[in-house]
Formats: C-alpha cells, sequence, structure tokens
C-alpha cells in the first residue's frame, strides 16, 4: 500500500454490519469504487451480533460514519432505529443502507433497484409484462417483488410457509399472488430467493423439471458460483444468472447515495471477479 492509500484524518469512513459479516464482498467493491474515482473514503465490515442493530446505528450517528450498509439479521431493526425511511424502506420494513442527511440518519433499501439492473445488465431483460415467480418470501423477495410489480410485471410467491407469502403480497398488492409450484413452468424468470444452494447437499428450491428454453433463472446465491440449481436449468437450455451481478448493482446504488458520484460499476465489478456484459 502506498502512502497515498494510507487513510488519514480526513478519510471518510462507510461500512457494513451483520452476523455473519467477515465473509462480505461489499468491502472490495466499495474500496475498489473510491480508488477509482481517487475519493478519500474507507470502507470497512463490522461484525454486529443480533440484536445489538439499534446500538450499532447510534455507532455510525457517534462515530461519524457516513455510509452504512446492512445485511442479515439486522435489516428490519435497522429500519426501526433510523431517524426516516425512504419510501421503498418503509414500505418494506426493511432497511440495507442508510445514508447521512445533515444529522439525520435515512434508511434506504436498494435490493429491488439492484435487482431490476442486474436484470438489463445481464439477461436483457425489462420487467414489464414478465411473469415470474419467486422461491421464498424473506426481504430479498420482498423487495425484489415490489421493485418487479412497480415495473408492470406479475410476480407469484412460492413458499414453504402460506402465511409468509400472503404476508409479501399484501405488501406488494395486487401484481402478485401465492403461487404453487406449478406456476414455474408458465412463468418467463424464475428468482431463487432461498438459501438453499449454499452447501453441496441441499436440496433442490424447486422440482427443475418444470423449467424449459425461453425462461431464465436467477439465484441470489454467488458463492458457489453456480448452485445445483443453476447447473440443472443450464442442463435443459436455460438462461441463468447467479446473485453477483444485483449485489453489485445494489452496492452501486448505495455508493451513489453516500458520495453523490456514479458508481465505475466496472472497476466495482472488476474487483470481485464479475465480467459485466457488453451489449
Amino acid at each position: 500500500m502506498s502512502a497515498d492509500e494510507i487513510p488519514t484524518a480526513n478519510t471518510r469512513i462507510a461500512a457494513v454490519i451483520g452476523d455473519p459479516v467477515r465473509h462480505s464482498l461489499s468491502p472490495r467493491l466499495h474500496n475498489a469504487g473510491f480508488r477509482a474515482l481517487g475519493l478519500d473514503w474507507c470502507y470497512v465490515a463490522c461484525p454486529v451480533a443480533e440484536g445489538q442493530a439499534g446500538q450499532a446505528v447510534e455507532a455510525m450517528r457517534t462515530l461519524g460514519i457516513e455510509g452504512l450498509s446492512v445485511t442479515m439479521p439486522h435489516k428490519q431493526n435497522v429500519a426501526e432505529a433510523v431517524d426516516d425511511l425512504s419510501s421503498t424502506a418503509a414500505r418494506l420494513g426493511a432497511v440495507n443502507c442508510v445514508r447521512r442527511d445533515g444529522d439525520r440518519l435515512i434508511g434506504e433499501n436498494t435490493d429491488g433497484v439492484g435487482f431490476i439492473r442486474s436484470l438489463h445488465s445481464q439477461l436483457h431483460r425489462e420487467p414489464d409484462g414478465l411473469t415470474a415467480v419467486i422461491v421464498g418470501a424473506g426481504g430479498a423477495a420482498r423487495s425484489i417483488a415490489l421493485a418487479m410489480t412497480e415495473l408492470g410485471a406479475s410476480v407469484g410467491i412460492l413458499n414453504r410457509s402460506a402465511k409468509s407469502a400472503e404476508k409479501l403480497v399484501e405488501i406488494v398488492g395486487t401484481a402478485s399472488s401465492v403461487v404453487q409450484e406449478e406456476a414455474i413452468g408458465d412463468a418467463d424468470l424464475i428468482v431463487n430467493s432461498t438459501p438453499l444452494g449454499m452447501n453441496t447437499d441441499d436440496s433442490l428450491p424447486f422440482d427443475v423439471n418444470l423449467l424449459s428454453k425461453g425462461q431464465s433463472v436467477v439465484d441470489l446465491i454467488y458463492r458457489p458460483e453456480k448452485t445445483a440449481l443453476l447447473l440443472e436449468a443450464e442442463a435443459r437450455g436455460v438462461e441463468t444468472l447467479n446473485g453477483l451481478p444485483m449485489l453489485l448493482q445494489q452496492a452501486g446504488e448505495q455508493f451513489r447515495l453516500w458520495t453523490g458520484s456514479e458508481p465505475p460499476l466496472r472497476a466495482m465489478a472488476e474487483a470481485v471477479g464479475l465480467r459485466l456484459s457488453e451489449a
């Protein structure tokens, strides 16, 4: 590290909180962006145990931290701890990014816009008119479903817990519905938002024999790079995408909110070994 890369007394700090968080690629993404634009910023990972999100938000306020990324299991608790919420974060009841507005801390949610931009940049698909099935009903599923329906997609929610799926539909509105597994066969886009696939002995999140050419499958998991689901989908001639482009795009939106600068997405992508589509 050269002398001019060493943080100074004027360096602005951003951080990600989560439990666990040491595996996060966010420091690579953001620090690559700061370097590319010559910004005197530094981004670090801070493990914060479940139940301590409120203290972390107060630490951000006290220490003058400029930006905060929020991952599991803190998204809902941070939403309750900030001073105000964006309209999207308020509707979702979940925050994945905190920015400063003077002395106030504002909770944002960039997951949905990150997914939409990754869909556009990597698969060249637009939500308008799409029929999608999202497998799972957690925070990421909520964000994606809301963003998709707001842009004209019809979204079905497939989840083991009907109660959780119904709650998601209640949040998102009339362009969404609870569906059964058979709906996958008629969908243009299928999104796995569950953790199934992170481990080699995980079961598949749904019956892959329902897939066919012309569909697209997105798995929000990015480690491993290709889950069993994506491998099975590719074997059936289905277009696939993992979760790394979404991670990049949602980080890019956070970068923009904090710094006011356009994120250098190619430099950020290179830092995590992601090749952006040229088209």
